[in-house]
C-alpha cells in the first residue's frame, strides 16, 4: 500500500486538491482560518514549546468540574475568578516544565513498577477488581479507559520524580526550627485605644455644596452608575414546548414497543451475583508450587461440591482473595466485562447455586458458585408506555419545529417592524424583559445567551427598533426579540442618589475624623511616654490574636521593637483607628506548637521552599514565560462575567 503511494505522488496530489478546492469555494477561506482563531493563540511557553488558549481553557474546564464535585454547593462564579485562572495557568506551566526535564533527561517508569504499584499501593485499592486488575467499569464511569489512565499515571510519576529528591532530603535542626518559630510566634504585650467612626458622625453635617462637590468626584460617582440596558420584546420557538400540544396514538405506541429495533433499549442487561474462592498461582511461582496450588483448589472443589451450603464458609477460611474472603467470597453484583474473561466465561454459564469446576485466570485458580441472577429480560409494556409516549411526542415536536423554524425566520425579517405577526403565526407568546449586554447572572433561558443578547444591541436592533434575526439560543429553540426603548449607561442624577451618597460622605468623613483624632492622641503619646487613654495591657501573638482585630495583629507584629515602649498607629479596617502601646516582648508560648511539631512544620516548609527555589531554577532553564496579556485577558473576562 506504502510503495502505492510513494509511487503514485502526483496523482495523489491531484485527487486531494479536486477534494480540498471545494471545500475552499463552498465555505470560503474564511472558515479555514478559524484553525488560527484565538483558540491556538499561545498564552504561554516552556522549552519551545507553546500553551494555547484551548489548552488553557479546558484545564480551567476541568478545574472548575472537580471544584464543583467538591463543593456542589458554592457559587460557581467563585470558580472562575482571575486569581483561579492564572493559579490553573501557573500548574499548566509547571507540569510541561516537568514534562520538558523528564523527555530532555530521558526518565521512565517501566509497565512493572505500575502494575506493582496498582496491586501494591493501598491509594488503589479502590480502582482494583476483585482479580485485582483495573476495574474497567469505574474507569469507565470516570471518563477514562484503562490506557489513559495508565498514560496520566506514568506522566504523573514521572514529573514527581523530578522534585522529590529536592522535598525528600530537605533537613532542619532543633535549633533551627526554635529560631524561626520564636521569632514567628514572638509574644507581646500591649496597650491600645480604639478611635471609631460611628463615634464621631453626631458632630458632621454635610451641605448641599459639600455632596455636589463629592458626587463630582469621578471615583465616587462611578460607584453610581447605571448600566446600558434595553427593554425588549421576544418571540420564541421552542421543540420542548410544543410537546405539550401533542398526542400520541395508542397503536403508534405499541408498534415502538414491538419493533425489534427498539427492543434492546427496553431490556435490562443481565448481571450476576457470584461468590469464589481463590488460590494463588501467579506467574512469579515456580512449577512445584503451581502443582501444589492447584491439588489445593482440586480439594476444595471437591469439599465444595460435597457441601454446597458451606461455600461461604470455606472461602472465609481458605480463600486467598483478601478483598473477598471475609465475606464469605461474595463479589456482589457484576456484568459482562467486569471481570477477567475465563472468570466471566465460567460464571455466566452456571445456573443459580451451581459450582463451578476449577477456573484458571492470571491469578489462580478460582471456585466459583453463582448465587444470583437479575435483568436480561424485556421490560412490560405497560411500564415503558409513559416513555415511548414521551419520545414519540418529543420526535413529533422536533420534526414541527424543524418544519417551522424556516418560515419562522422569514416571517421576523419581513414583517421586522413588530413581533405581533410571528406570535400570532405560531400562536406565540410575546414576553417582555430588561436585558444588559452581558446576561445576568441569575439570567435563565435565552435571556442568558450572549448570542441573542449581542443581536439585541446591534446597531440596526437599537436605531431602528427592528426584529433581530432568529437566533438559536439552544437545542431546538429559536428566538427573535425587539428593542422597546434603550438607556444608555449613565451616572444619575445626584438627587436620585441623594440618601446613599451622603451616607458614604459620611463614612468617608467621620473615617477621617477618626484618624485624625487618632493621630493627635499617638503624637501625645510618643512626647509624654505615657499610657493615658489606653486600656489594659494584653498579651497577643499571631497565634494568639485576643480581641485585636487581624488587620491590626499583623501592623503590630510588623512594628520596630527595637526600642520599647513603641508607639505605632494601626488603621484597622471598618471605620476604626487604634493607638497602641507595646510595653514587652514575650518569647512564644510553648504551649502553641511542640518542640517535635515545630521541627517536623519546619522541616515540611523548608523542603517546600528548597523545591520552590529548584523549581524556579528550572522555569529558568527551559524559558518558561507567560504572556502579560493572557493574564489581562483573564482579568477582563471575569471583569466582564461579574
Amino acid at each position: 500500500m506504502f510503495d502505492f503511494v510513494r509511487k503514485h505522488t502526483r496523482l495523489f496530489q491531484f485527487v486531494l486538491l479536486i477534494l480540498i478546492l471545494p471545500s475552499f469555494v463552498l465555505l470560503g477561506v474564511e472558515g479555514y482560518s478559524r484553525f488560527l482563531d484565538g483558540s491556538n493563540a499561545a498564552v504561554a511557553k516552556v522549552d519551545g514549546h507553546n500553551i494555547t488558549q484551548a489548552e488553557w481553557d479546558v484545564a480551567q474546564r476541568q478545574q472548575v468540574d472537580r471544584m464543583r464535585a467538591q463543593m456542589p454547593t458554592v457559587d460557581a462564579k467563585l470558580f472562575d475568578s482571575p486569581e483561579v485562572r492564572k493559579n490553573v495557568l501557573d500548574n499548566l506551566v509547571r507540569e510541561k516544565v516537568l514534562q520538558a526535564v523528564v523527555r530532555n533527561e530521558h526518565r521512565t517508569v517501566t509497565d512493572e513498577q505500575l502494575i506493582n504499584l496498582i496491586r501494591n499501593d493501598p491509594q488503589f485499592a479502590v480502582l482494583r477488581g476483585p482479580d485485582g486488575k483495573l476495574n474497567v467499569a469505574l474507569l469507565a464511569a470516570q471518563g477514562m479507559t484503562a490506557d489513559s489512565f495508565l498514560a496520566r499515571l506514568r506522566q504523573d510519576i514521572q514529573n514527581n520524580q523530578v522534585l522529590a529528591p529536592i522535598t525528600e532530603s530537605a533537613l532542619a535542626s532543633q535549633a533551627s526550627a526554635n529560631l524561626a518559630f520564636d521569632a514567628f510566634l514572638q509574644q507581646r504585650e500591649l496597650q491600645f485605644q480604639r478611635f471609631d467612626a460611628k463615634d464621631f458622625t453626631a458632630s458632621l453635617k454635610p451641605s448641599d455644596a459639600d455632596l455636589e462637590a463629592f458626587y463630582k468626584d469621578s471615583k465616587v460617582s462611578a460607584a453610581y452608575q447605571l448600566q446600558e440596558s434595553a427593554q425588549i420584546e421576544y418571540v420564541m420557538l421552542d421543540a420542548s414546548a410544543l410537546q405539550a400540544g401533542l398526542t400520541v396514538k395508542p397503536e403508534d405506541v405499541r408498534k415502538f414497543y414491538d419493533d425489534k429495533a427498539n427492543q434492546a433499549r427496553f431490556s435490562l442487561p443481565e448481571e450476576r451475583r457470584a461468590s469464589h474462592i481463590l488460590i494463588k498461582a501467579g506467574d512469579g511461582m515456580t512449577a512445584d508450587a503451581k502443582a501444589k496450588a492447584k491439588a489445593r483448589a482440586e480439594a476444595l472443589l471437591a469439599e465444595a461440591k460435597k457441601n454446597p451450603a458451606g461455600f461461604a464458609e470455606l472461602a472465609r477460611k481458605n480463600s486467598e482473595d483478601e478483598g473477598s474472603a471475609a465475606r464469605g467470597g461474595d463479589l456482589d453484583f457484576f456484568g459482562r466485562g467486569a471481570m477477567v474473561k475465563p472468570f466471566e466465561d465460567a460464571a455466566y454459564a452456571l445456573k443459580q447455586g451451581e459450582i463451578s469446576e476449577l477456573v484458571q485466570s492470571d491469578f489462580g485458580y478460582h471456585i466459583i458458585q453463582l448465587t444470583a441472577v437479575r435483568g436480561g429480560g424485556v421490560r412490560p409494556f405497560e411500564s415503558v408506555r409513559p416513555e415511548i409516549e414521551a419520545e414519540l411526542r418529543k420526535q413529533d415536536a422536533q420534526k414541527r419545529y424543524a418544519e417551522m423554524a424556516e418560515d419562522f425566520n422569514n416571517t421576523v425579517y419581513e414583517q421586522s417592524d413588530s413581533l405581533r405577526p410571528v406570535a400570532e403565526k405560531f400562536k406565540l407568546t410575546v414576553q417582555k424583559a430588561t436585558v444588559q449586554r452581558k446576561p445576568a447572572a441569575d439570567a435563565t433561558g435565552p435571556l442568558a445567551s450572549a448570542k441573542l443578547l449581542d443581536a439585541v444591541f446591534s446597531s440596526d436592533a437599537l436605531n431602528n427598533k427592528r426584529n433581530t434575526p432568529a437566533v438559536e439560543t439552544g437545542a431546538s429553540q429559536m428566538v427573535s426579540a425587539r428593542v422597546v426603548s434603550h438607556q444608555a449607561a449613565r451616572v444619575p442624577a445626584l438627587a436620585d442618589v441623594k440618601d446613599k451618597v451622603a451616607a458614604q460622605w459620611m463614612r468617608q468623613h467621620a473615617s477621617e475624623a477618626a484618624v485624625k483624632a487618632g493621630q493627635q492622641r499617638l503624637a501625645d503619646l510618643k512626647k509624654s511616654g505615657g499610657v493615658e487613654g489606653l486600656g489594659e495591657a494584653i498579651v497577643v501573638s499571631r497565634a494568639k490574636p485576643g480581641n485585636l482585630p487581624q488587620k491590626a495583629l499583623v501592623e503590630v507584629m510588623r512594628a520596630d521593637v527595637s526600642k520599647l515602649p513603641a508607639y505605632v498607629g494601626v488603621d484597622a479596617g471598618e471605620g476604626a483607628y487604634l493607638v497602641v502601646r507595646i510595653g514587652k516582648l514575650l518569647p512564644r508560648d510553648p504551649a502553641v506548637v511542640d518542640a517535635k511539631r515545630a521541627s517536623d512544620q519546619y522541616a515540611q516548609l523548608w523542603s517546600a521552599a528548597e523545591a520552590q527555589a529548584y523549581y524556579g531554577a528550572l522555569k529558568t532553564q527551559y524559558k518558561a514565560t507567560v504572556k502579560p496579556s493572557a493574564l489581562k485577558a483573564a482579568d477582563a473576562a471575569s471583569a466582564a462575567t461579574n
